[in-house]
């Protein structure tokens, strides 16, 4: 018997759903701009413009901005936040961490890739990517090159794996952005994509991981060229840091 005051649970109330915070969204949007080459290096950021162009106020943008320079994807330039250009010490420290934690992360999602239903999204966005090749469509072959890490990644056990290879991926996203529209380099990415599936259907994660390991030496080979940072050799010429 109940009795006045007492606490009553109606069963059909479910949880609200809380919209997604200021600065949580301005941080997604502004991210996903430096992503896809929208915003360049050197060009700068300021709370005011920015925040004027949202929409919002100044606070959320303020908050966006810090949370992306503590990820170093922006860094402070006086009264405003630029987009670093990366050298090639930058490159090599990305990816040094890349080759430390990414082979291992797949070698993790090969345990049970063999399962074609749990690999289906790995194998459409596979199939999509040399569709989009041989298109020439270099825009879907970003996103279906997104859609490939998100498919691989949703496999990962370790969410804490996970955030950390999303956020050092995010520093050569912008170059993808800016170097995919070269076919030679698509066609040196998807051969890489590739040799990841191949492993992951035979759920070899010795394979897999050495797989993404030589993705990850040769992509980087490639981005380095494309974008001017390769060392002079003696003779005068130009060869990508190994």
């Amino acid at each position: 018997m109940s009795h006045p005051g007492d606490l009553l649970l109606v069963p059909s109330l479910e949880p609200v759903d809380r919209p997604v915070a200021l600065g949580e969204q301005v941080y997604h949007t502004l991210r996903t701009h430096l992503r896809n080459g929208a915003i360049v290096a050197g060009q700068p950021l300021q709370e005011v413009p920015l925040a004027k162009q949202l929409g919002v106020s100044r606070t959320p943008v303020r908050e966006a901005l810090t949370r992306l320079a503590s990820e170093g994807l922006l860094v402070s330039g006086g009264r405003s936040f630029v987009v670093p250009s990366l050298t090639l010490e930058d490159v090599d420290d990305i990816y040094e961490v890349r080759f430390l934690i990414e082979p291992a992360a797949i070698a993790r999602v090969a345990e049970c890739s063999a399962d074609p239903e749990l690999r289906a999204p790995i194998e459409e966005a596979l199939a999509a990517a040399f569709a989009a090749h041989r298109a020439g469509d270099t825009e879907s072959f970003r996103e279906t090159n997104v859609r490939f890490r998100s498919a691989w990644l949703a496999l990962v056990p370790n969410p804490r794996l996970v955030k950390v290879i999303e956020q050092y991926a995010d520093h050569m996203q912008r170059i993808r952005a800016l170097t995919l529209d070269d076919a030679a380099i698509r066609a040196i990415v998807l051969r890489g994509l590739e040799r990841v599936t191949v492993a992951l259907r035979r759920g070899d994660s010795p394979g897999a991981a050495a797989a993404m390991r030589e993705h990850l030496a040769q992509a980087r080979h490639a981005f380095i060229v494309a974008i001017g940072l390769d060392r002079p050799t003696i003779d005068g010429t130009r060869a990508a840091a190994v």
